[in-house]
């Protein structure tokens, strides 16, 4: 899922791949607007046929954060 995330993730910032880890912080470290963050969730929902709950959505704020909720998401 991380491997994933990082390829949708290059999508909607200026940030090469291999930079991204597993501890980095959507808006602080990738440059995430709160838009850009919502539009990737929406292309995640598409993508993995899930639906993801905007409260649950507003407390991730690292990329393992998103990529643990999606997976729990994904096994329900």
């Amino acid at each position: 899922m991380f491997e994933q995330l990082k390829e949708i993730i290059v999508n909607y910032v200026e940030v090469e791949a291999d930079n991204i880890t597993p501890d980095s912080r959507f808006m602080e470290d990738l440059g995430f607007t709160s838009f850009d963050f919502m539009s990737m969730l929406g292309e995640l929902e598409d993508e993995l046929d899930v639906e993801i709950d905007p409260t649950k959505a507003a407390d991730i704020r690292t990329v393992q954060e998103a990529a643990d909720y999606l997976e729990a998401l994904k096994d329900e």
